[in-house]
């Protein structure tokens, strides 16, 4: 439970007391599409999931392209 909780930060804390209020707001409006969306967004800091979460928005390093030293410019006149 210790290594659970020693990743959490503010936004992730923040998003998570987002996502509560909206269930309460759900439930309290009886809007029903409010509640399944509140629990979406509390899910999410729960897993640690989101676009950027576990590293989502890597992209894989091309090994085709060349070092930027190797590149030659050719002067036009």
């Amino acid at each position: 439970m210790n290594r659970y909780l020693r990743n959490w930060n503010l936004m992730r804390v923040l998003r998570l007391a987002l996502g509560i209020f909206i269930i309460v707001q759900g439930i309290m409006q009886k809007e029903w599409l409010l509640l399944g969306l509140g629990s979406l967004f509390s899910l999410m800091p729960l897993m640690n999931a989101g676009c950027c979460g576990v590293s989502g928005c890597n992209t894989p390093i091309s090994r085709r392209t060349k070092k930027l030293g190797e590149r030659t410019y050719e002067e036009i006149r």
